[in-house]
């Protein structure tokens, strides 16, 4: 699940794997080429998007990694992947042995190995597994934008070193700073913390285990934002500390007041984590491949529930 071991360091650049070798065959249509994927039902802008459509198919199934593509631990799990950022060469599936035990990747054992799997059933990289899983679980929660997907990285050539991953206790200016120097901005930050709009906290507070983040962890919406501005809410002591610091508050609460400019900010802000040391010149685009959106209804009660508590302050 979900939990306080989100972070936004990402490896540098490694080499390139290869996809496994796929048949197809050409149309032609009056607007553009499309290929069709022999193995599924789809066609696709480029051949190589084909294995992509087989790993979806594979992945949504009913007893597949995400349950029939819903709003679940794994689809949790896997958006915590990427958003801890070294999804951009998978150094935690290659070396797992080693970067599993670093505290900050407790709980992630299951998936890890789940996509592991999957990588090496299909011939593609780690990161690419970890970013497409991803795209797709933030899509199968109602309200979550459409994440670019670009393949074709790289898979790591070393572990990422221990202690770069910042924690739940942190201070503002320890998160801050280890977010400049992966070359993200505060902004960035505070648009990839809407990971946090879905799912639980496991090892903040082991003693309440899968306490949600905020009131709606089955939907991608902006209570995150505003659970953790009300005092009451029970929130991590970073996220407590960039909701009010003065170089980020003013585009938390931004993006606390507009779901579609939260989810548009947040897919951008991925896409630009999951390019990070990467040679953008080497990458195809895959992104037709993530699923359609799912509508977002308002959780009225919840959204009154809050309310009513900011309203006794």
């Amino acid at each position: 699940m979900l939990n306080a071991s989100h972070s936004f360091f990402f490896s540098g650049i490694m080499k390139i794997s290869t996809l496994s070798t796929l048949t197809f065959v050409y149309i032609t249509s009056a607007t553009a080429k499309r290929v069709a994927c022999l193995n599924n039902s789809h066609t696709a802008s480029d051949a190589k998007c084909c294995v992509w459509y087989d790993i979806l198919n594979d992945i949504q199934a009913k007893n597949g990694l995400f349950d029939g593509g819903i709003c679940g631990d794994d689809a949790y799990d896997a958006l915590r992947r990427r958003s801890k950022g070294d999804g951009a060469d998978g150094s935690l599936i290659k070396y797992s042995d080693t970067e599993l035990g670093y505290d900050a990747n407790g709980g992630l054992d299951a998936i890890v190995m789940d996509e592991k799997a999957l990588a090496d059933k299909y011939g593609v990289s780690y990161g690419d597994i970890i970013q497409f899983t991803a795209a797709v679980s933030v899509r199968n929660c109602p309200g979550g934008p459409r994440i670019p997907f670009k393949a074709g990285r790289p898979n790591a050539t070393r572990a990422t070193p221990d202690h770069t991953v910042p924690e739940a206790f942190h201070s503002a200016d320890t998160i801050l700073k280890r977010v400049r120097d992966a070359g993200l901005t505060p902004n960035d930050l505070v648009e990839l913390l809407a990971s946090h709009s879905i799912g639980v906290q496991e090892r903040v507070d082991p003693d309440i285990p899968g306490t949600p983040f905020d009131l709606t962890p089955d939907v991608f919406d902006t209570n995150f934002y505003h659970d953790t501005l009300s005092p009451l809410a029970s929130t991590r002591k970073s996220d407590y500390a960039l909701a009010r610091d003065p170089r980020t508050t003013l585009h938390w609460r931004l993006l606390s007041a507009s779901q579609p400019l939260m989810a548009n900010r947040f897919a951008a802000a991925m896409d630009k984590m999951a390019l990070l040391g990467q040679n953008a010149k080497i990458l195809y685009d895959c992104s037709e491949v993530i699923p359609a959106v799912i509508s977002l209804k308002p959780d009225l009660k919840s959204r009154a529930k809050l309310d009513r508590s900011c309203h006794k302050f």
